[in-house]
């Protein structure tokens, strides 16, 4: 009983601010509620497929192709595809986490799971599309320019920093 006290408390102390918040016309927490219901709205929708493409992912691809195509002796090659796979990505960045999973599990290497989580927050071809649409081609070109690079430092300082550390992703399943 406790357990769900600790697990759902903070969950039951929202929804109750929320339904008093209407009742007494406060509008902070009629906000803070929409708010909060728009996004639990779009995860929902958006969380199924991902499953599903990860799923599909996990099972279709053997363990050996991407250690071969992405693991740590991938080199270049497994920067481009996490370059370009994360680029072919949709949704929110919370969406990344299970392909990232799925990614370590297959023996990615860890640069190049980090290269994947940077470019999937910055570069997916949906949002260059709308921000060339806005800020024009020239800006997003030269945004590019500069994150690819970085995201790509990046994936290779943690790879450094992180090989004798005994690093590794906890599997979302268990209860840690």
């Amino acid at each position: 009983m406790n357990k769900h006290i600790k697990e759902y408390g903070f969950v039951s102390v929202f929804i109750i601010f929320g339904i008093v918040s209407y009742f007494y016309s406060f509008t902070f927490g009629i906000r803070a509620s929409k708010t909060f219901l728009n996004m639990f709205v779009e995860m929902i929708s958006f969380i199924p497929i991902v499953f599903i493409l990860v799923g599909l992912l996990d099972a279709w691809i053997p363990k050996k192709k991407f250690e071969k195509y992405m693991g740590p002796g991938s080199g270049l090659k497994g920067t481009l595809i996490s370059v370009i796979f994360s680029m072919f990505q949709a949704g929110p960045l919370y969406g990344a986490f299970p392909i990232v999973y799925i990614l370590y599990k297959k023996g990615a290497s860890i640069k190049n799971i980090f290269i994947f989580i940077g470019c999937f927050s910055s570069l997916k071809i949906p949002m260059l599309t709308i921000e060339t649409g806005y800020l024009g081609l020239e800006f997003t070109l030269v945004r590019a320019a500069i994150t690819i690079p970085l995201f790509v430092a990046i994936g290779y300082l943690m790879d450094y920093y992180l090989k004798d550390k005994n690093f590794k992703i906890n599997d979302p399943t268990s209860s840690n």
